[in-house]
């Protein structure tokens, strides 16, 4: 029989052989690896089997691989026994699983984090499965007599909530031996590195990295195409993915999830692109995209002031790659403009220059770098946090100013910003918060607020202590602390009978001031690695010391009695739980669930109580919050004007909100907050994570706002107007979500933040499928949803500054920049805003503009970089007196880094102006730096841009960063505050100035530039816009508005001057 089986066995073998094509050795081909070894025996003892070993083809194209990857051969286990376990010393126990040595002793100690010993660990030998052994006593000691000391034999050591420790056992030739081991808290697994979206051509091939950290190491990793599971043993994958000779069937989403011990996480998804050899990787047809033109450009042909210039949308394309196989591309690619054409528009009394995109292509993505920036301030009365530390991680990456900001520059290949401030001065609570941050490059501004730290009181440490939670006027606290007599220890496990040095700050959500300064994003991992959002009841912050010597104490056994007539949401009461932060990941991880106590703490005690149980040591930041399911997404888009045109979507918009649990019958009156959330827009708006509910609309309601650079956006208005054409979203829906803006009510309240309830839309209703809000698992819905669909609204409010650019460029969108001699910043990493302060003397302000045309380079010589429109700011404190800072093309190195051009900078005031005087340094710098340009004609002003970065006694101010709108920002305060170092947002109009001009008052009747903008109304652009077209307005003003009184001077160089200009 066994030889029937043999045969059998043979003959299956064979029929393998010959499907997986030669076996023949390759090893000194250079397409191949070098043979694996031989496996274990396939069958079992006695019996025939086959062994196999493998190969891998090194070749960008498996096809060059015509041999086999496996081979197999036939072999024979050695005849069955007993037991064929072989002990180098002792006796095999009866299991046949671990040898014994009857006169040995193993003695152990094991102890917690800072040396308490740790009662209740269980220890196990790691056999063919893992064998209990004992378990540690009140002093953490364990006694396991029988083992062998060979030196190889592993013990495993367990506790909950730490992280399991391996020890092998010592080799000794002694009768006993003892062996120490200290625990490290457990942390779930966190994914450290995220697979890249990519894109190939079918054929090629491509790696996705995945890597994860925690206590302990993650020892597994699982990969998933479209949310299916891949066969670890077809792809033979660990942290990374490597897919070869791609089909189109192998595009979609991928992600990894990481296993320990102690939990799982995933990754983000990576979606994979696999397009044809032959398709073209980008569409090579431009996108509309309208740029506003100058208010004295009115086109007649499209009735408008827009003008379509196209745009490449920027996205990971499959452009060329070289032959190796990477966690990241050697080369990024990305689609992008490849063609342009220079069009005129024609405007009143001069011709302005633009370039259209005509072409896209695939080519090599733009560099650029990502910002966070930053005001730390306390939450009760801003008072900033000086010179204090930003930790990410272990690593000191940043430190606060006087004024409490910060500056980060974000490292390659971070996808979740996890800060902690400390504040040295110990006035504020330290503080860790996940910050979002623009992964395409440029700046993003927050404000960080910090809860000011409780002043300490002394506990004695041998008597019981009971400390409240909570301090809202005229209400009971959330919760208790208890300490029980005992309880202290010291770092090395001592206890500790002194006095106790104890400050405990409570964040209440009871306060709504407060939940800015929520730490963290209050998420968490569950148990298959999904995120899920918490609802916090209140965060306490502990800190206890010696009175003496200021040293650290840990305390356990500490019980936290939370008042259940608090928590206003029956369902939440069985759910609630214990959680502390982990800094390290922004993350809060569960310390223990809540229960009913069974008596009453005293007889004249009405309340219910919930009990949890918690030990207090190297963690100090602690949770009351339930895990809450019922979510949902709200669309928002930030706009630069009420015009709300989809080409005037502003990126980099920090919006925010705040979940609120309303009182009951007062919708508008929240009760408590449970949840804060920030998103940055992209250039599809942002969908912000907030809690909902199906069955009751007002069970939550949400308090949305948002900011740029630390100055906040208004909300469309909802009384005495309330417009849903205006504030995006259609009726019914909208009355059912019940949009207020905060000044409804209260004429004299900002307009700065809108609320609604949060009505989770219903599957089958047709007016809630589209938006504002989305259900959960409909987040791709939000991200991808057109303009036209439901959404809610932020505005800038229009300023007295327009920005024209012959090469168009978003600012908020650094991998728009344009290779372009005209282009006007040369280089996209490194971003130079240039401003010259002009004085106005006369009873109006004054709109100014600069024009600014290459100067000195071959390549752009007369040519138009741009146009800048400023209206001049009037002197608080001087009548008659006003002052600009009007912003300049910057002179230097063009794209090509090729030579510098000195850019030709003509400023002119509108109306009846003429220039008075000339800052006599910037005049003499321009008669030592020639050529000196032209100035024949008194009511402008034209000058050579210096090369050099002069300074406030110049009039002039340079600031150089890698952002736009920061370099922009601080050299317009420097402006402001007439300095080289400081910053204002009054304008000082007698200092720092580089040029005077005196203005008469214009004939009654006649509008300004801007009056002639805000009188002439404006709707929302048609679905569709021709190339060259672009949305109307209703109607034209009679007037026209007032024009340029020199014709907008010509575009032409204006010359060398052969005299200096005198004052």
């Amino acid at each position: 029989m066994v030889v029937i089986k043999a045969c059998v066995f043979f003959f299956l073998v064979l029929e393998v052989t010959s499907l997986l094509g030669s076996l023949r050795q390759d090893t000194e081909h250079s397409l191949w690896s070098m043979w694996s070894p031989w496996s274990k025996c396939s069958a079992a003892c006695g019996h025939p089997g086959v062994q196999t070993r493998t190969r891998t083809c090194l070749a960008e194209t498996v096809s060059l691989c015509n041999d086999a990857t496996e081979e197999g051969r036939l072999c024979m286990e050695q005849a069955c026994s007993a037991c064929d376990l072989t002990c180098p010393m002792g006796q095999v126990n009866a299991d046949c699983d671990a040898c014994m040595c009857q006169d040995f002793v193993l003695y152990g100690v094991v102890s917690l984090p800072g040396g308490a010993p740790a009662s209740g660990a269980t220890v196990y030998i790691l056999t063919k499965t893992p064998k209990l052994l004992t378990q540690t006593d009140s002093s953490g000691r364990f006694r396991v007599p029988g083992l062998c000391p060979d030196g190889k034999s592993i013990l495993k050591i367990t506790k909950t909530k730490f992280a399991p420790i391996r020890l092998t056992m010592p080799k000794t030739r002694l009768k006993a031996a003892t062996i120490k081991a200290e625990f490290m808290r457990a942390e779930t697994p966190y994914i450290v590195m995220n697979p890249k979206a990519k894109a190939r051509r079918a054929g090629q091939s491509v790696s996705l990295c995945c890597k994860a950290t925690g206590k302990p190491k993650p020892d597994k990793y699982l990969w998933y195409h479209n949310s299916t599971l891949l066969d670890p043993s077809l792809y033979k994958h660990e942290s990374k993915l490597v897919l070869r000779n791609l089909q189109r069937d192998q595009a979609g989403e991928y992600f990894c999830k990481a296993r320990s011990d102690t939990g799982a996480a995933k990754s983000h998804v990576a979606r994979l692109t696999v397009i044809a050899p032959d398709e073209t990787p980008c569409n090579p047809t431009p996108e509309s995209y309208l740029i506003q033109l100058p208010h004295d450009c009115f086109q007649n042909a499209t009735n408008s002031f827009y003008y379509d210039v196209g745009r490449c949308p920027v996205k990971t394309c499959a452009g060329q790659q070289d032959n190796g196989i990477r966690c990241q591309d050697a080369v990024e690619n990305c689609c992008g403009i490849s063609k342009t054409e220079e069009r005129e528009i024609q405007c009143s009394g001069y011709t302005l220059p633009t370039k259209v995109a005509m072409e896209c292509s695939c080519q090599r993505c733009t560099e650029t770098q990502s910002i966070v920036r930053g005001r730390v301030s306390a939450s009760d009365n801003g008072e900033p946090m000086r010179f204090g530390h930003v930790y990410m991680g272990n690593s000191r990456v940043s430190m606060t100013g006087y004024k409490g900001t910060f500056t980060l520059h974000v490292p390659q290949d971070t996808e979740r910003l996890v800060l902690t401030f400390v504040d040295r001065l110990q006035k504020f609570v330290n503080t860790t918060k996940v910050l979002p941050f623009n992964k395409k490059g440029s700046a993003v501004f927050h404000e960080i607020k910090m809860l000011r730290r409780k002043e300490p009181i002394t506990l004695e440490a041998m008597e019981t202590n009971i400390i409240p939670l909570g301090d809202v006027a005229g209400e009971d606290p959330v919760a208790e602390l208890e300490i029980p007599s005992k309880s202290f220890y010291r770092q090395n496990g001592e206890p500790y009978t002194g006095k106790v040095k104890a400050s405990v700050t409570f964040l209440d959500p009871r306060n709504i001031s407060t939940a800015t300064a929520a730490q963290s994003d209050l998420n968490f991992i569950n148990d298959e690695g999904d995120t899920f959002p918490l609802r916090t009841y209140g965060m306490f912050s502990v800190d206890f010391t010696d009175e003496a010597t200021s040293e650290s104490l840990n305390v356990g056994k500490v019980k936290v009695h939370l008042d259940s007539t608090q928590v206003k949401m029956p369902e939440h009461l069985p759910m609630m739980k214990l959680w502390s932060l982990n800094p390290g990941t922004g993350l809060w991880e569960e310390e223990g669930d809540f229960k009913f106590e069974s008596q009453r703490r005293n007889r004249r005690e009405d309340r219910t109580f919930l009990v949890g149980n918690m030990e207090i040591r190297e963690r100090r930041l602690f949770n009351l919050d339930v895990p809450e399911s019922r979510r949902c997404f709200i669309k928002v888009r930030a706009y630069r004007s009420e015009r709300f045109l989809p080409s005037e979507q502003m990126q980099g918009v920090v919006v925010s909100v705040i979940n609120l649990e309303p009182r009951t019958g007062f919708s508008s009156n929240p009760r408590a907050w449970g949840r804060f959330d920030s998103v940055i827009t992209g250039p599809n708006g942002a969908c912000l994570p907030a809690f909902c509910d199906d069955q009751s609309p007002d069970a939550y309601s949400a308090y949305v706002l948002a900011s740029l650079a630390g100055d906040e956006l208004e909300a469309v208005e909802s009384f005495p107007k309330f417009n849903p054409n205006a504030i995006g979203v259609p009726q019914p829906y909208l009355n059912k979500l019940k949009y207020r803006r905060t000044d409804h009510e209260d004429p004299q309240a900002k307009k700065t933040a809108f609320q609604i309830s949060m009505a989770k839309p219903r599957p089958n209703s047709a007016e809630e499928s589209n938006g504002p809000i989305y259900a959960f698992e409909n987040l791709q819905a939000c991200e991808e949803a057109p303009p036209s669909a439901a959404h809610f609204r932020f505005y800038q409010i229009e300023g007295d500054r327009y920005d024209y650019n012959t090469v168009p460029f978003n600012e908020d969108d650094p991998m728009s920049w344009t290779e372009d001699y005209l282009a006007w910043w040369p280089k996209p990493m490194e971003f130079r805003a240039c401003y010259i302060k002009v004085k106005i003397m006369g009873p109006l302000e004054v709109n100014v503009r600069s024009r600014n045309m290459g100067g000195t380079h071959r390549q752009t010589v007369g040519k138009l970089y741009g146009i800048r429109d400023v209206k001049s700011t009037r002197d608080r404190d001087q009548p008659n007196v006003s002052a600009a800072c009007l912003e300049f093309k910057c002179s230097g190195m063009l794209y090509d880094q090729d030579r510098v051009d000195r850019t030709l900078v003509k400023v002119i005031p509108q109306g009846s102006c003429h220039r008075v005087s000339v800052n006599s340094m910037l005049h003499e710098y321009l008669v030592n730096h020639l050529p000196l340009a032209v100035n024949d004609n008194t009511t402008e002003y034209t000058m050579l841009a210096p090369l050099d970065p002069l300074g406030h006694n110049y009039g002039i101010y340079t600031v150089t960063d890698q952002d736009p709108r920061t370099a922009k920002e601080i050299a317009l305060g420097r402006c402001f505050d007439g300095t080289s170092d400081g910053s204002s947002r009054v304008m000082k109009s007698n200092v720092g100035v580089a040029l005077t001009f005196n203005c008469v008052e214009r004939q009654v009747g006649r509008q300004s530039a801007f009056q002639y903008l805000q009188s002439t109304p404006a709707r929302p652009s048609p679905a569709s816009t021709v190339r060259g077209r672009a949305p109307s307005r209703r109607q034209r003003s009679s007037q026209g508005g007032q024009r340029w009184r020199r014709g907008a001077a010509s575009l032409r160089f204006s010359g060398v001057a052969q005299q200096p200009l005198s004052n």
